[in-house]
């Protein structure tokens, strides 16, 4: 194996928890915003099209740290 499985398994549960993060990050944010402006403008959207992609983001890392532990175990 070109790279330690120890090493595999540190990435793979540094993008898992990073992943996690993010997404906790943008539902907080998102909620936050719209508890202060107690309504939907343009400028809520833009911030929730933001935060969108961090969500994104935090998915592909899990997906990815997902994929690395699979890898380990073949």
């Amino acid at each position: 194996m070109l790279i330690d499985e120890n090493v595999l398994k540190i990435i793979s549960e540094t993008l898992r928890m990073v992943g996690e993060v993010m997404i906790a990050y943008t539902a907080i944010r998102v909620h936050y915003r719209f508890r202060k402006e107690h309504k939907i403008d343009a400028d809520v959207f833009a911030s929730m099209k933001r935060e969108q992609g961090t969500g994104i983001a935090g998915i592909i890392f899990l997906v990815a740290g997902y994929l690395l532990q699979i890898f380990i175990l073949l």
